[in-house]
């Protein structure tokens, strides 16, 4: 009986995770490579679209997920000033019903707890920086910043925008910064002094907009993300401090609820806004990038992770029963399989218009990874 294959997968985050967990369920052993020496509990929140939901469904995360997150009526759209509703996409059981799986909002942190749970520890390598991809005989070496070394089967990139992967696999231009920043936080509910805010509301301003939800069941925990232009600042780090006094001066007059919200916040994280166009091609051989590695996505639809958890499930199918000498085609017929969708849904973010209006979101919920057809 030929032996399972052996994958390296670079990078433990959302994609990286789901990605082990996908492949572990179909047989095959898995190595995470992460470079960082453990993982930070970032405060940011996730909305965590019915269609990543069947994924995690898949991979038996889904009560624990609907345990420790909030279940949103609606996400509604309004005029930053007038509070007039622009668009109020339903969630909560009916489009549970319609897309069979639900909308929940969620700590990011508690997101990749969820998947890291899913992923026996010994599978992962925290501190290893990856610095060098090569085919040999016998597979994929891949060398560490360390001088370690490991042989793959097959190698994974899915370590993000700045993929260490993609640069050895591709000659890409670097990534391109929007000339806007986000500034987010969470922070505890009680703050706000028994004043309610809506259960999910993008207010939309004229060339800024700002996102606010509970992230927890019980309501203890709100989260705040924003968009707005600042063409002069360059740092991209999640730990990032910002003013909380220059975030309330940027949505001065927005509606009530929103300068409530500010008002009540005690810090703020902040960070630039950076794009990159998605890759001709995702794969070389045994290789392949996945989720941000390859079609990163602005964060204007909620559905950046959402796109790398569907690809670990897409994956795990096109490798299911493959050995390796199929890998560098299962790769291809993986690639051939998402790229029409993740470039429709990374155009359609771009354009920061999702819900602005009245939106047919059946066909970003609607998609079932574990049934999809994959490509010929």
């Amino acid at each position: 009986m030929p032996r399972p294959l052996n994958v390296a997968i670079i990078g433990a985050g959302m994609g990286g995770l789901a990605t082990a967990a996908a492949l572990r369920k179909v047989g095959i052993h898995v190595t995470v490579y992460e470079q960082a020496r453990g993982f930070a509990r970032l405060g940011a929140g996730i909305q965590v679209g019915c269609n990543a939901m069947k994924v995690l469904r898949g991979l038996g995360l889904e009560q624990r997920m609907r345990g420790q997150s909030f279940y949103p009526r609606s996400w509604n759209n309004r005029d930053w000033q007038t509070g007039e509703v622009k668009f109020d996409m339903i969630f909560g059981e009916s489009a549970e019903a319609k897309y069979g799986a639900p909308y929940l909002l969620a700590h990011r942190g508690d997101l990749h707890e969820a998947l890291a749970s899913a992923v026996p520890e010994e599978c992962v390598r925290l501190n290893h920086k990856l610095v060098g991809l090569d085919e040999v005989a016998d597979g994929v070496r891949l060398t560490f910043a360390d001088g370690a070394t490991a042989v793959a089967d097959a190698v994974v990139g899915a370590d993000g925008v700045h993929s260490v992967v993609r640069d050895i696999l591709f000659d890409t231009p670097p990534v391109k910064y929007t000339g806007r920043i986000a500034f987010r936080t969470t922070y505890p509910a009680a703050l706000l002094n028994g004043e309610k805010i809506d259960d999910c509301t993008k207010w939309w301003g004229e060339d800024r907009h700002i996102v606010i939800y509970y992230v927890k069941p019980d309501r203890s925990e709100i989260y705040l993300v924003t968009s707005q232009p600042e063409p002069e600042f360059r740092i991209e780090s999640w730990s990032s401090r910002g003013d909380v006094k220059e975030l309330r001066k940027a949505f001065a007059g927005f509606d009530r609820q929103v300068e409530h919200v500010l008002a009540a916040c005690p810090d703020v994280h902040k960070w630039a806004i950076v794009d990159r166009e998605s890759l001709d091609r995702w794969a070389e051989g045994k290789i392949t990038l996945l989720g941000d590695a390859c079609h990163p996505m602005t964060p204007y639809m909620a559905q950046g992770a959402a796109m790398a958890i569907e690809d670990a499930a897409v994956l795990s199918r096109c490798l299911d029963g493959v050995n390796r000498d199929g890998v560098a085609d299962a790769f291809h017929r993986f690639e051939a399989t998402r790229k029409e969708r993740t470039s429709r849904v990374q155009a359609t973010s771009r354009a920061n218009t999702w819900l602005k209006q009245r939106t047919d979101g059946d066909w970003v919920y609607g998609y079932d990874a574990w049934t999809t057809p994959l490509a010929a």
